[in-house]
């Protein structure tokens, strides 16, 4: 297991030598405009990792492949729970409570093939294996890939069935992580032609990645709660706690509160967090004719992870990468594909269509212990006496040990189908048009859990608070109660995503093979809705049909009846977030000659509305967040000199969001989490690769690429204080980005090859929010990684040394709880892989 961390990419455009005694660049073909092309050829800034590329980096999951790519960061804590961001258009990282039903779209698309596998908060974690290339588009590619391609479409491309011959190859490896367990994976492919039109083609795997994150001891209690939080208080962020955001009990006498500690001595454990990839991939391609032909792929997997991949750099000896659970984290995240796409020819047009049908499952458990730092209601669940009532100068009574705990279930399916023509490019003017459909349901129930609550023994519709109603329509769970031991709150929420679009781009030749001018536009319409509710044990608070307000005595019914008082004014509330209308595409390219292209282009990209569930609150928070939406002008440049053996790729932009959507913990507000159009902002940059293989030194080549950002908030839109001022920067938008790798490769005798490769990779420093009390600044670091190996006839052997100089790199900050943890990259590991080849 190799984990090669940086952001930026080693090979942008195109592989390395294809063998040590061509001294040229390989060429990718990529589908980046929905046809196959030369990537050197087509005027899109189109990074991609070939086979051989993802072979000798070694590239296995989401952080993995994503972390090679200039101008390409992730947030998110863990495996399952990846969120991709390109070139610094970012805002903030879901957390679980926020990142379903409640959550932002994505504003960068995910494909598996032709099928889109994007999904709110949890971006599917796909298993690196038996890919052909890894294609990223950075900026915004909504004509062609839709909503949630606003800052750019990363598609993981697999292997199809080979009809030309029977093929196998299986793969073994086994690593060493200082300070933490050992890891092993395997990994075999093999390919069977049934006739000369019919072949199979089959992918299995697994891999376990040991922990390096130890539980140590700690204790807590409520008197920690940030209901007893003083004005003044500096947050471990450097923000100062204003006099509307102290504990409404700060200063009182707690003498006569008995705190009852959590302890958490029954789970300790050194390298806690250890996780399993299993699954598999089949396909199937059947060549009806000549003209036509059909694949057909299904796959599955399952991640089952333990433990948490953040630590508290508070605790003593930070470098032993600790944290302090009291509840046990666990994730067990399934997911199966079915895909099919038939390809062929009506006359001159090309014809694809391509359907597919995902359904993922996802069962977690998460400590929320630390939750108790911000909850200044929390004292009324898990305490008694005066205690509960915030009131009280000289409280008394008991409180419980605050090992508070989520356990979140979700099912998502994701239904989709597209329909498209390409025109033959042999002629002066060419086109690709098509039609798209799609249907996501994301079915969420998420059970807040304080074992110690004085109201969660049990459930009796009516007893307290408000007539219940409970399930409501959309609810996961049917049963009306009681509630499971110890869940206090309740929010079962189906949110339904439904778009359809139509879209087309062509190109006018306007001098053949020197100038050519693109258009392109789509129509979409699309369609967001919540249904459900959530509840208490104690009561419901605003239980509703088509939309849950979650908020004491506020109960809306969302079918346009009911209204709320928003910026002072009364409004009607929606059933639906509804978005329709029109993007746009413009380009300019210029070919001097086959080996140099210049380009311009002007392009536009958005996200899809959502729904609020605490809406009006502080008459602040609005029920339908809008889209927000972003143009992007670009200027770019390929070039491939001297016979091909260095290439020299770029670009440089102005990107403008307007309305840009984020999610936000105001507690002067709501002492829940909502989303709002926050800002406008801009994002301007320049990226750039390098590859060369000098014809002087045969078998060498050098690789490098670069990303430079800078992002500023221009205007705050929202009427919350919470964000960053005008003037800032955005989230996960380091100023500079780089990495540079050189690879020799040389012969041993007469039939083997050697090969030596060392990498640098270095990243800015960033910010992990725009809101400030959960912005946290995450440290620039440099890794530096190695690796070297043999290979013969169809074995070869790789050793390797990742984070040789065992740096910690800050990949992810989250600040919600008022508590800084960090997500950190795996310490220095060493490790062997040896592949075998049959034929």
């Amino acid at each position: 297991m190799r984990h090669l961390l940086g952001g930026a990419s080693l090979i942008a455009v195109s592989t390395i030598l294809s063998t040590a005694a061509v001294a040229q660049v390989d060429q990718i073909v990529v589908t980046a405009t929905k046809r196959s092309e030369n990537a050197q050829d087509i005027p899109i800034a189109v990074q991609a990792l070939g086979e051989k590329s993802l072979d000798q980096l070694d590239v296995d999951v989401f952080s993995d492949y994503l972390q090679q790519l200039p101008g390409v960061t992730a947030g998110g804590s863990g495996p399952g729970q990846g969120t991709i961001y390109i070139r610094g258009v970012a805002s903030s990282t879901p957390t679980l409570t926020v990142a379903g039903v409640s959550g932002l779209a994505p504003n960068v698309a995910l494909y598996l093939d032709e099928q889109p596998v994007t999904q709110v908060g949890r971006n599917l974690d796909v298993y690196a294996v038996d890919l052909e290339r890894v294609e990223v588009l950075s900026g915004p590619q909504g004509t062609l890939f839709g909503s949630s391609s606003q800052a750019g479409t990363i598609r993981l491309i697999t292997n199809k069935p080979n009809l030309d011959g029977f093929e196998a190859t299986l793969s073994g490896g086994v690593s060493f992580t200082e300070g933490g367990e050992m890891s092993n994976k395997v990994e075999a492919v093999v390919n069977i032609p049934a006739t000369d039109r019919l072949a199979f083609r089959g992918v299995i795997y697994s891999d376990q990645r040991g922990g390096y994150i130890d539980n140590v001891p700690g204790t807590r209690d409520a008197s920690e709660s940030g209901r007893f939080r003083p004005a003044g208080t500096v947050r471990r962020n450097g923000v100062v706690v204003d006099s509307s955001q102290n504990g409404f009990q700060a200063g009182a006498d707690l003498s006569g509160v008995n705190f009852i500690e959590a302890n958490n001595l029954d789970l300790v454990e050194e390298n806690f967090n250890d996780t399993d990839y299993l699954g598999f991939r089949v396909g199937a391609l059947y060549e009806v004719n000549d003209d036509w032909r059909v694949y057909a792929n299904h796959s599955r997997q399952r991640i089952e992870s333990d433990g948490v991949f953040f630590y508290d750099p508070e605790l003593p000896d930070p470098d032993q990468l600790s944290i302090q659970r009291f509840s046990d984290d666990e994730l067990d995240d399934r997911y199966g594909s079915t895909s099919w796409t038939v390809e062929g020819r009506l006359g001159a047009l090309e014809a694809i269509y391509a359907g597919a049908y995902l359904d993922r499952k996802t069962q977690q458990t998460v400590d929320y212990s630390d939750y108790l730092f911000v909850g200044q209601y929390l004292p009324y669940y898990i305490c008694d006496g005066s205690v509960s009532y915030p009131g009280a100068s000289a409280p008394s009574g008991n409180c419980q040990s605050p090992e508070l705990f989520v356990a979140s279930l979700t099912n998502t399916s994701v239904f989709t189908q597209e329909l498209r023509f390409n025109t033959p490019k042999d002629k002066r003017v060419y086109a690709t048009v098509g039609a798209y459909y799609s249907d996501q349901k994301i079915e969420e129930r998420n059970d807040f859990t304080y074992p110690g609550s004085i109201f969660a023994e049990s459930f009796t519709p009516g007893v307290f608070g408000f007539a219940p109603n409970y399930p409501l329509p959309g609810a996961l769970s049917t049963d009306p109660g009681p509630f499971p031991d110890g869940v206090i709150f309740r929010n079962d929420i189906t949110r339904t995503d439904e778009q359809i679009a139509l879209f087309g781009e062509a190109t006018l030749e306007v001098v053949p093979n020197y100038i050519s001018l693109t258009g392109g536009m789509r129509w979409y319409d699309i369609r967001v809705d919540l249904e459900g509710s959530a509840n208490s044990s104690f009561g419901n608070f605003g239980q509703t049909e088509d939309q849950q307000q979650f908020g004491a005595n506020l109960s809306t019914l969302f079918d346009g009846t009911n209204s709320a008082v928003i910026n002072g004014e009364t409004v009607a509330l929606p059933d639906k977030a509804k978005a329709d209308g029109f993007i746009f595409k413009g380009n300019l390219t210029f070919t001097p000659t086959d080996d140099l292209l210049f380009y311009f282009t002007y392009s536009e990209g958005f996200r899809p509305p959502l729904l609020n569930r605490p809406v009006g609150a502080g008459g602040i928070v609005p029920g339908v967040v809008d889209t927000d939406e972003l143009t992007n002008y670009e200027i770019g440049w390929k070039m491939s000199l001297f016979e091909n053996s260095l290439q020299i790729n770029g670009n440089a932009f102005i990107m403008d969001i307007d309305r840009l959507q984020t999610t936000i913990f105001d507690p002067n507000i709501v002492n829940l989490f909502f989303s709002d159009n926050a800002a406008n902002a801009q994002v301007k940059g320049i990226e750039g690769d390098v590859i060369w293989a000098p014809y002087q030194v045969e078998g060498l080549t050098i690789a490098g690429a670069f990303s430079v950002l800078d992002t500023e908030i221009k205007e705050i839109i929202t009427a919350t204080t919470a964000i960053a001022p005008a003037g800032s920067e955005l989230a996960h938008a380091p100023g500079f980005q780089g990495n540079i790798r050189a690879r020799y490769e040389w012969p041993v005798g007469d039939d083997m090859i050697a090969h030596v490769m060392p990498q640098v990779t270095y990243s800015g420093s960033s910010w992990s929010d725009i809101v400030l009390i959960n912005r946290a600044k995450q440290d620039a670091y440099m890794l530096v990684n190695v690796s070297a190996g043999i290979e013969k006839d169809n074995w070869s052997i790789d050793l390797f040394a990742d984070n040789l100089t065992d740096k910690r790199a800050d990949l992810n900050n989250f600040f919600g709880y008022d508590r800084e943890r960090i997500t950190i990259n795996r310490p220095r590991t060493y490790g062997m892989r040896v592949t075998v080849n049959f034929d």
